[in-house]
């Protein structure tokens, strides 16, 4: 499968007008982007979707192979949430590759409070780099 950006990714498309529009910065292995959520990405009133706090996460992951000039697909992921996040509430999403090998790559991130480092959630993930 051939992988393509056309800039409307709902994580990091800066073209999507309903997305996310993620930005990152990668240095020495690791990989950070903030986020503020806005009310329409709540689930219950004022509390963040957890699909959209997974979401996040996975296009850390992603975007931290991609770095890495990897380019893969996520083939499994596993996030364990520890705090609701409140809509309005900025966070810092940390991503880093931790296993690299031919057919197969081991990621974890985490959510985090900007304001003190709580962690919100945190994932691992595996993904499978085209070919």
């Amino acid at each position: 499968m051939r992988l393509e950006d056309d800039n409307y990714c709902f994580a990091c498309g800066k073209n999507n007008q309903c997305g996310l529009k993620l930005s990152f910065n990668y240095s020495n292995g690791r990989l950070t982007t903030e986020f503020i959520p806005s009310k329409i990405y709540q689930g219950y009133k004022d509390i963040t979707h957890g699909g959209i706090i997974t979401t996040v996460l996975d296009e850390a992951m992603i975007q931290a192979a991609i770095a890495e000039g990897i380019m893969p697909v996520t083939a499994e992921i596993n996030v364990r949430f520890k705090r609701p996040l409140m809509v309005n509430e900025k966070v810092v999403a940390e991503a880093e590759i931790i296993k690299k090998g031919s057919r197969l790559i081991e990621a974890q991130s985490r959510l985090l409070m900007a304001s003190d480092g709580t962690v919100i959630a945190e994932a691992s993930a595996k993904l499978i780099p085209s070919k």
